[in-house]
């Protein structure tokens, strides 16, 4: 454990284990911030995300299960263009936009292996910690991390996917968040604006100038804002929001039109 030292499972094969004085200390410590509303993921900076162990801090919001829809959609559409006759080559094109602590796209690097893969992220100290964990992981050389706000400034074109998990609460919706979530997460990583699809707003023009033609974009929404960020994809081909395992809007999924 993070207060020990050591591992759970040397705690259950030694019970006769007492603490320190330190480590009495660190424990008190660890407990009064976890009172104080804390994320655990905060105070023992890990988190697993598509089966990887990932380092977290509050730089960057903390990876979640509803997130991996994301990584399963772009799974489910690469395989229906492969059943189709359609080229999609494990030397595709990906963008992470948003990036944060990296969980996308390294899930993404796990499953495409040979993929040229992008991340985007505002902030410099959630690209420090994307970073890291891309080294943990092995996939420093497979993932290029570059400071952006979405993709403005950043030439890259013709991508088979953008994906994001961009921020999607309103302002007016503070109430209903979370306290640990409001209170300790990145803001910019949660509040888009008063509505709730600001940034997304920005993103899927920047997203449709970026694919190549039949290109997907994979946005992670909420129920809240689904409606609205259909009638922003008017335009686009194959709409669809699909539903998280609570039957909540959680992806949606955009195809640029062919040419």
């Amino acid at each position: 454990m993070f207060t020990l030292n050591c591992d759970r499972a040397y705690l259950f094969a030694h019970p006769e284990r007492e603490f320190t004085a330190e480590e009495k200390t660190r424990y008190d410590a660890v407990l009064n911030e976890r009172v104080r509303g804390v994320p655990a993921q905060y105070l023992t900076g890990h988190q697993e995300f598509w089966g990887m162990d990932l380092i977290v801090t509050p730089a960057v919001l903390i990876p979640r299960p509803e997130t991996e829809h994301v990584i399963e959609t772009v799974l489910e559409l690469a395989s229906v263009e492969r059943a189709g006759g359609q080229e999609c080559p494990p030397n595709i094109k990906i963008l992470d936009v948003g990036t944060g602590s990296g969980c996308i796209a390294l899930a993404l690097a796990q499953e495409f292996p040979g993929a040229e893969i992008h991340a985007t992220d505002i902030s410099a100290a959630a690209l420090e910690i994307a970073r890291a964990n891309a080294a943990r992981h092995q996939f420093e050389h497979c993932i290029q991390f570059h400071q952006a706000d979405l993709l403005q400034g950043f030439s890259l074109s013709g991508l088979d996917f953008i994906v994001s998990n961009p921020p999607y609460v309103g302002e007016s919706e503070e109430d209903q968040v979370q306290l640990e979530v409001r209170k300790f997460e990145p803001r910019t990583a949660v509040f888009a604006g008063p509505t709730g699809v600001e940034v997304i707003a920005r993103l899927i023009p920047q997203a449709h100038a970026a694919l190549q033609p039949g290109g997907w974009l994979i946005l992670e929404i909420s129920g809240n804002i689904a409606r609205a960020v259909g009638q922003l994809l008017k335009g686009w081909d194959d709409v669809r929001i699909i539903p998280d395992l609570q039957s909540i809007p959680r992806v949606a999924q955009a195809r640029k039109r062919r040419a």
